[in-house]
């Protein structure tokens, strides 16, 4: 058990601004909450987080959780970054009608713990070494960006590369959904200047990536094709919601390629077509 435990009954206490009331945004980019910290939520998630590096900074837990399910969390932060660091990071203690009042909802599994990021990462560098790699261009919902990052984690991709406008994948709801795998596969969002109009598919082209648009199109083949697997190098371009990929991505891709649809259904669900497409990439020839 940690030694810095702090009982909280007040749901206006300032400790409590970056649990409660802080914006993520906030949290991401304002000096007064430490630029550059995310918060995460429920126990696996945060253990993901901790044992792939990323630095605790203070917890906020359910008093009625702290033995069971956050003595993982101590064990991890005990073990992956020292004695002296569990004793020294806040951890506040509620009562669950203090928490649910203070969030105006139940916290997903009682408790939460912020943590700092790492450094970000260029598209050069992310792309170096890489063979298989999902690209999202401005994927704006947080569960499809969750449920991408899970399913390429489980199927074997490299990586994952987001455009500017993408959603951050240390939300919280992302990061939940993705089950902590964003913690767990290498990742880059690109800048903007990197994420406009075809930018990005010329930078990936140079580092010697065949671009895959998941796209209906005349020209369209089938996600199942050994000349797409062949390549050293694939990036599997993965567009919004509703309007997918834009069009002139589409044609400046290297491939485009589509699921084999039945009872007249058009499409699938960004998510969904990504463990397909993944899927078959990973396939040996």
């Amino acid at each position: 058990m940690p030694l810095n435990l702090i009982k909280i009954d007040d749901i206006n206490a300032p400790e409590m601004d970056v649990f409660a009331r802080a914006t993520e945004r906030q949290l991401r980019t304002s000096d007064e909450y430490e630029e550059g910290i995310f918060l995460a939520e429920s126990a696996n998630v945060i253990l993901r987080a901790i044992e792939n590096g990323y630095e605790p900074l203070s917890m906020l837990v359910e008093t009625g959780r702290l033995e069971v399910e956050a003595g993982p969390v101590f064990d991890a932060v005990a073990k992956y970054c020292g004695r002296d660091k569990l004793d020294s990071i806040p951890v506040y203690v509620a009562e669950q009608e203090t928490v649910n009042s203070m969030t105006g909802h139940h916290l997903v599994r009682g408790l939460w713990m912020t943590l700092r990021r790492k450094p970000a990462v260029s598209v050069e560098d992310f792309c170096r070494d890489k063979r298989r790699i999902a690209v999202m261009i401005d994927v704006v919902n947080p569960v499809n960006v969750g449920a991408i990052f899970r399913s390429a984690a489980a199927l074997g991709m490299d990586g994952v590369l987001l455009t500017h406008a993408s959603v951050d994948p240390l939300t919280r709801r992302t990061a939940r959904v993705s089950m902590g795998t964003v913690f767990q596969i290498p990742w880059a969002q690109a800048p903007l200047e990197e994420s406009e109009g075809l930018t990005i598919l010329q930078l990936l082209n140079s580092y010697g990536f065949k671009t895959v648009a998941m796209a209906l199109t005349e020209d369209s083949t089938s996600v199942d094709n050994d000349e797409i697997r062949a390549n050293e190098k694939v990036a599997v371009l993965l567009g919004t919601e509703g309007t997918g990929l834009p069009k002139e991505v589409i044609a400046a891709s290297d491939y485009r390629v589509m699921i084999p649809m039945y009872h007249g259904v058009d499409s699938l669900n960004v998510a969904a077509a990504s463990a397909i497409s993944f899927w078959e990439l990973m396939k040996k020839i």
